[in-house]
């Protein structure tokens, strides 16, 4: 049965098109992963289906009844709500039918016989429907997906505007999946989400019953939970059975077999059009020369899709900074209470540590202590001499209306714009890219502009917090190669043991030092 079904989809943004005629559809118990490059369209399709953004052209229909859940890179949460608040939220609907319930006892008194049976029959319906989706049992399932995401140990009476990225995923995540709708469609769900809470989403994907659609960049997390690709390119949209490696082995195939069948047609054009040339003006081939135009006229033209632009990461090496890098005394990280105990620690030149742990316990806090952004609650930080730190933020929270151009040309005032261009474009963004606002571009995208700001200047220490958030599979493999080749020193936060553990030489885990309870 088809719970959804796209016809002739097409859609742009001015003159960049991102789909043309494009049809899907998604039959129920699917586990679809969509699959492309930044700026292929992904979360704009998710967008379309969802009825949050209007298609130029085609036809979008949902079965009857159908309950969307859709978890969104973007979305915003409420300050003065708890977590509990969020959650128990999921239930709106449920919680209004009891409040029906209660305005039809009300006025039951005063009901006459014919009144009074239609209502007791209203009252029925309305009770299976509570019994049916376990209303009375809503604290223990918002205590059951709590524990498994780990939110009760952040606290559900926390407001969720003081929460991180990661944290505020896990609201948004244990929200949707306590709605329990006929079809999840998460968009990166395991971006800011620690190791042990991607595994336990993994286990959770595995056993639902019902249809998801799911975008991620995280292949073996992908490959562990579905059972279809659609692949995004070109403005087409493709069917693959299978996993990720099923798909890439078919891909590469027909990627082949088009190449060869190209070159095949090309040697043959090449041949019409000569004999054609030499023989046209001569009356006695001329028929012949004629029957070869036609032919090629009528030719089917075979197109190579256009190749994107692949990334090219190359950190810029400044001077080589002392053997220590920095070391802390006692130092006690937080805002308004501790989150960490005291810590010595030391890092020295040429380490590359990743520091692993579950979202919450401080390492972003950490990060900022040791940048002096923020101030410590106790304790010091010592920095070593003649460091050239680059610091690559887990997010950026305002919207950025600047171009591409300008936001480089602001960091590089010396650099020409031929200069800006060719630094975005080695980043694998294509020139509509570059001259586009910021704000326009995907999560991928906008991380390639960060990045671009990053490789072109010159450090011995990089300070990463969560870079592969939002990057398309070749970017995180050309950012890992660049991290393994860089001299200079390395402290990156990560919760993608196939991304660090080629490139550290030191694990610190930060379980071991915080206040919180894990």
């Amino acid at each position: 049965m088809s719970i959804l079904t796209v016809k002739n989809l097409s859609h742009g943004f001015g003159d960049r098109a991102i789909f043309n005629n494009v049809s899907f559809r998604l039959l129920k118990g699917e586990h679809i992963g969509l699959m492309g490059a930044n700026g292929e369209g992904k979360s704009t399709f998710m967008n379309i289906i969802t009825g949050k953004l209007e298609p130029d052209e085609g036809h979008i229909e949902w079965s009857k009844r159908v309950r969307v859940g859709y978890l969104d890179q973007h979305t915003i949460l409420e300050k003065g709500l708890t977590i509990q608040d969020v959650l128990r939220s999921a239930f709106k609907y449920l919680f209004d039918l009891e409040t029906e319930m209660n305005e039809i006892c009300d006025k039951m008194a005063e009901a006459t016989p014919e009144e009074l049976e239609q209502m007791l029959e209203e009252m029925g319906s309305i009770q299976d429907i509570l019994t049916n989706n376990d209303f009375y049992m809503i604290d223990s399932k918002v205590e059951e997906i709590s524990k498994g995401l780990g939110l009760k140990d952040i606290g559900l009476t926390k407001d969720v505007h003081d929460l991180s990225g990661g944290q505020r995923t896990k609201v948004l995540l244990a929200k949707l999946l306590l709605e329990k709708p006929d079809i999840l469609l998460l968009d990166e769900p395991t971006n800011y989400l620690d190791e042990v809470h991607i595994e336990w989403l993994k286990r959770y994907l595995q056993e639902y019953e019902n249809a998801f659609i799911l975008i991620s960049h995280d292949i073996p997390f992908l490959n562990s939970v579905i059972n279809l690709i659609y692949h995004m390119e070109n403005q087409e949209l493709n069917r693959y059975v299978g996993d990720y490696d099923n798909f890439m082995k078919i891909y590469e195939a027909k990627k082949q077999q088009l190449e060869a069948a190209y070159k095949k047609q090309q040697q043959e054009i090449a041949a019409l059009e000569d004999f054609v040339a030499r023989n046209k003006a001569r009356v006695a081939t001329r028929n012949m020369a004629m029957s070869r135009q036609k032919k090629l006229d009528k030719m089917e033209r075979i197109e190579l899709s256009r190749e994107k632009p692949k990334p090219e990461f190359n950190f810029k090496k400044a001077r080589t900074s002392g053997k220590m890098i920095f070391e802390t005394k006692d130092l006690v990280i937080g805002y308004n209470e501790p989150l960490s105990k005291p810590l010595n620690l030391r890092m020295e030149r040429g380490q590359k540590i990743a520091l692993i742990g579950a979202n919450g316990l401080g390492k972003t806090t950490l990060l900022k202590s040791i940048l002096g952004e923020i101030k410590a609650l106790s304790g010091s930080v010592e920095l070593g001499d003649y460091l050239h730190t680059g610091y690559f933020e887990q997010e950026i929270k305002e919207a950025n209306y600047k171009t591409c151009i300008e936001e480089v040309w602001q960091t590089f005032p010396s650099y020409t714009q031929f200069e800006v261009r060719s630094a975005l474009a080695k980043c694998g963004l294509t020139t509509k890219h570059i001259e586009s606002k910021v704000v326009v571009l995907s999560g991928g995208e906008q991380a390639k502009v960060r990045l671009c700001k990053l490789i072109n200047k010159e450090t011995n220490l990089l300070i990463l917090d969560e870079p592969t958030n939002h990057l398309d599979i070749d970017a995180k493999e050309e950012l890992k190669r660049a991290l393994s080749d860089y001299k200079g020193s390395i402290l990156l936060i990560c919760h993608e043991p196939d991304f660090y553990k080629d490139i550290v030489t030191d694990i610190w885990n930060c379980e071991s030092w915080t206040t919180k309870i894990v």
